[in-house]
Formats: structure tokens, C-alpha cells, sequence
């Protein structure tokens, strides 16, 4: 018996395999374990709709700030700045400002600009709209995803479903009170803004209706604690949750949870204009329409820091601080469609599954063995070590193991085996013709694995495919199709050749090839 590098690879492999795949088998406290989707071990499903329109308004509105900080830093006086929900309106006092003001809106991209004397008219644009409406499901996917990764659960599924739908699964979810947290958190706008307190009517704020404010430029808003407390503020906010660079949690002089904040450069510059012409006045820190605290600005504040201060506990207060380091909603999300999976429901397709793969992979190893001799059992040690990669691999980067993934496995049981007969079938026909041992095994080898390259190489394509442009399930039986169509090539290809080359001076003394191969000695 001669070592070979084929052996030496294959037998690396396999002490890879156990080695890796042992925490997941076992369920050891150590080590990277295979994670279990929604289907095998409960969680909840989520079918989410987006209010896009809304998108298009919080555009406009944004516009509408920046219109306003614009002209209050360049004295420029305007009246009657209102906007609708794609739309903005004002005129100048003065027409020598028109052209500053053209000029600085033609950087404004995705909206058409009518002027008519000293008046503006602002609309977006068809193609604006419908971009900005596209954003603002892109935007929730990848927001939902952050909230959900910082969250702490493990690979949380997120993925767009038609034009303004998102699926929302989420593995491992099994308490009400963990199910309460996860939708709260998925759904929370969390929009900042820092809003103006009209000081000048803000005394008649309780007598006032939404019209009255309105026809000020105002809206009423409630306080977050007691919702009898009203705030009359400027309709056009300060700066808003766009500008926010950082969240996070914090505690005050009382040891009481607050949230610290931090703006970008632009924020800071706005944030510290304005602050700096109001001294005196109250500042409203307005998040998801409620209004979290209106200090006093008694100085200047620069810096682009401030803070949200309110009745949390530490956990609200964590909760807040991720949505809104992982940016607000562009739009608001609606629960369309909710499904609890049990872990019962995942204890019993967990166990059909087994019971598919272990009769499956038993079958195969028996007929291998009963057709083929020590070539099936040659075959049957490639397939275990197989097997042991797959989930080896799948640990190893905590891949999420579901039912369609399981039923991968199975299917690649069946793959990998295939490749062995081909190679076993090919060394047969070479003994029949009387070649050699030596020539059999290699020019067997060299002749089927042509056969087999072709086979796998056209399948892992369509598993990529799968993967790029499936979700979920599909993702799942792509992933483990695709370990285990490279692990089969290693173990089929390089490892029982290996095994060959080890054993050839021993196979030929022999002379045994019906013992060896399943057939009758060669004349």
C-alpha cells in the first residue's frame, strides 16, 4: 500500500468534516452550528405593505426644508411657504432674489420649477415620483434587514414581493413577547425631526383645531407622555431623521434610558444656524410624530449632538436607539398577512425529513455494497464523507438549514452516487476489455470524469441561479446543493481514486475482480 496526495486530500476532508459538522450533530455548546430556518424550527412569517405615497410626501416636505433653510441663511424674505403631497408653493418679497433662488434650485434634481413673477410652483416629476416610490420599498428592505440583524436574530429572511409588498421571516421567534418586540421594531417609522415651537400662538394651542394651525403653516402635536399636553409647531420641521449619523443608548444624571444623537455635517450647520437665532425659544425633538421633550435653547448649539430623552426602559430605549441608527422609514409599513410556525410543526418536518434521508441514504449505501462489492463500499465512504462536508461547510459559515435545503441533501445523496457508478461502471468495461488494473482505474477515471464535470458544472449554474434570484426556501435547497455538488466531486473524484491508487498492488494480487468490482475475473 503506497500513500498518495489523493488519499492524503480526501482523509484531510474527512477529519474536516467530522470536525465541523460535530457542534451541529451533537448540539454542543461550542462551536459554529448549523442555524434552522423558519419551517424546521418555528418563527413567525410576515407579508408587509408599504404606503409609497407617503414616500413622495416626505420627499416634498424634505424639499420644503430645504427651501427654508436656504432663504433664512441668505435673508431672503418669503411668504407663504406650503406644500401638499407633490407640490410646493411660496413667493419672494423681493423680485431681485427670483434668480438666487432659480439658481439654487436647479441643483434640486427630479423637479419641474414654474415661475410667474415673484411666485414658485415646485412639482415632482413623473419619473421622480415613480423612482421615489421604488426607493421607498428598497429602502424599507434594507432598513428592516439592519433593524433585524442588530436585533440579534440569526439570518432573518427580508426580501421584496411584487412591486410594494415584503416577506418578512424571522426563525426562532417563540414567545409572544419576543413576537411583540420583532414588529414593533419592523415597523417603527422612526422619524426624527426637530421642529419650531410657534411661540407667538402656542399659548391658544388647547383651543385651537388642525385647520387653525394649519392656515398658520402649524400642526397640533401630543405629547409623548400625556397626550392632553398639545405643541403647536411649524409644519416645515428644522432638519430631519435624514441628517441622523449615529443612535445610541444612554442614561442621564437620574440613571434614567435616554438616546443620544449625532447629525452630519449638513444637520450640524442647519441644527446650529437655527439654534443661534432662537435663543430663547423652545426647540420640539418630534419623533414618529410625538413630541419626546421642547427645551429651551438658551445658547448656540453646535457640534450636531443632541438627545431624546423620555419615560424608556432600558429595552425601549435600546429598541429606539437601532431604529434609528438604521435609518427611518421612508414610508409607513403595514402588516398585510401574519403566521406563527410552531416548533411542533418544525419537530415533525424535521423528522419526516430524517426519516427520508437516513431510508434514502441506506437504500443507496446497500445497493452500492450488494452491486458492487468493495467498489460500493469504496462508494459508500466517499458519500459519508460527503455528507459530513456538506454540513461541515454549512457550520462552519452558519448557513440556515430548511426543509427544502434538507431536501437537497437528499437529492445530493443520490448525486454523489451517481458519479461513483459512472466510475465504477467505466473500470468495468476496461476489465471485461482485459486491460490492467492500473490501466482500468485510470483510464476509468480519466474517461468518466469528462461525464461527470459536464453533469455538475451545468447543475451548480442553475443552483447560482436559483440562489441570485430565489428567496428563502429556494435559497436554502440552492445552498446545499451547491456544497454538496463540490463536495461530491471532491470525494468522488479525488478521494476514491485515492483510495484506488492505495489499494491497487493489493487488488492485483488479488485477482479477485468479481470481489473487487462486482464481476467475474477477466480471462
Amino acid at each position: 500500500m503506497k500513500l498518495n496526495y489523493r488519499t492524503v486530500i480526501f482523509a484531510v476532508a474527512i477529519v474536516f468534516g467530522i470536525f465541523f459538522s460535530a457542534p451541529s450533530l451533537l448540539q454542543l455548546q461550542d462551536g459554529k452550528k448549523i442555524t434552522l430556518g423558519l419551517d424546521l424550527q418555528g418563527g413567525l412569517h410576515l407579508l408587509l405593505g408599504v404606503k409609497t405615497e407617503e414616500a413622495t410626501k416626505s420627499r416634498v416636505k424634505s424639499i420644503a426644508a430645504s427651501i427654508k433653510h436656504y432663504t433664512q441663511r441668505e435673508d431672503i424674505l418669503v411668504d407663504a411657504l406650503t406644500f401638499d403631497e407633490s407640490s410646493i408653493t411660496f413667493s419672494l418679497l423681493d423680485i431681485d432674489d427670483v434668480k438666487r433662488v432659480k439658481n439654487y434650485l436647479k441643483d434640486t434634481t427630479g423637479i419641474s420649477i414654474d415661475v410667474n413673477g415673484e411666485s414658485f410652483l415646485l412639482e415632482l416629476t413623473p419619473p421622480e415620483v415613480i423612482r421615489t416610490q421604488k426607493q421607498a420599498v428598497d429602502q424599507a428592505i434594507e432598513t428592516i434587514r439592519n433593524r433585524l440583524d442588530q436585533f440579534g436574530l440569526a439570518e432573518p429572511e427580508v426580501a421584496r414581493q411584487g412591486d410594494e409588498k415584503i416577506l418578512v421571516q424571522l426563525a426562532g421567534i417563540k414567545t409572544q413577547e419576543d413576537e411583540q418586540r420583532a414588529r414593533e421594531l419592523i415597523s417603527r417609522a422612526a422619524k426624527l425631526e426637530l421642529m419650531a415651537v410657534d411661540e407667538d400662538r402656542a399659548a391658544r394651542v388647547q383651543n385651537m383645531s388642525h385647520a387653525d394651525a394649519a392656515a398658520y403653516g402649524d400642526v397640533i402635536l401630543d405629547d409623548v407622555k400625556n397626550p392632553d399636553i398639545k405643541y403647536l409647531v411649524r409644519e416645515i420641521p428644522i432638519l430631519d431623521g435624514g441628517m441622523l449619523t449615529d443612535a445610541s443608548m444612554g442614561f442621564d444624571q437620574n440613571n434614567r434610558p435616554l438616546i443620544n444623537f449625532k447629525l452630519n455635517a449638513e444637520g450640524a450647520e442647519i441644527f446650529g444656524d437655527f439654534t443661534g437665532r432662537s435663543v430663547g425659544k423652545r426647540l420640539a425633538v418630534v419623533l414618529d410624530g410625538k413630541v419626546y421633550s421642547a427645551p429651551n435653547i438658551n445658547e448656540r448649539i453646535g457640534g450636531g449632538s443632541g438627545q431624546i430623552s423620555g419615560s424608556y426602559t432600558v429595552e425601549e430605549a435600546k429598541d429606539l436607539s437601532i431604529a434609528l441608527r438604521s435609518g427611518a422609514l421612508l414610508a409607513p409599513i403595514y402588516v398585510m398577512e401574519k403566521r406563527s410556525v410552531g416548533p411542533s410543526l418544525g419537530a415533525d418536518s424535521i423528522e419526516a425529513s430524517m426519516i427520508a434521508l437516513i431510508g434514502g441514504f441506506v437504500l443507496v449505501v446497500l445497493f452500492m455494497m450488494l452491486y458492487y462489492r468493495a467498489a460500493g463500499v469504496v462508494a459508500n465512504i466517499a458519500l459519508i464523507a460527503n455528507l459530513f462536508i456538506i454540513l461541515a461547510v454549512m457550520s462552519l459559515f452558519g448557513a440556515t438549514l430548511t426543509l427544502p435545503g434538507m431536501a437537497g441533501i437528499v437529492l445530493t445523496v443520490g448525486m454523489a452516487v451517481d458519479a461513483n457508478v459512472i466510475i465504477t461502471e467505466r473500470i468495468r468495461e476496461l476489465l471485461l476489455e482485459g486491460k490492467s488494473i492500473h490501466k482500468a482505474i485510470e483510464e476509468g477515471y480519466a474517461n468518466a470524469v469528462r461525464a461527470i464535470l459536464d453533469a455538475n458544472v451545468t447543475t451548480l449554474i442553475a443552483a447560482v441561479v436559483l440562489y441570485a434570484y430565489g428567496t428563502g426556501a429556494i435559497k436554502g435547497f440552492a445552498v446545499t446543493i451547491s456544497i454538496g455538488i463540490l463536495a461530491s466531486m471532491l470525494t468522488a473524484i479525488l478521494g476514491t481514486h485515492g483510495i484506488y491508487q492505495l489499494l491497487e498492488s493489493r487488488i492485483q494480487k488479488s485477482k479477485n475482480n468479481r470481489f473487487w468490482f462486482g464481476i467475474r475475473e477477466s480471462k
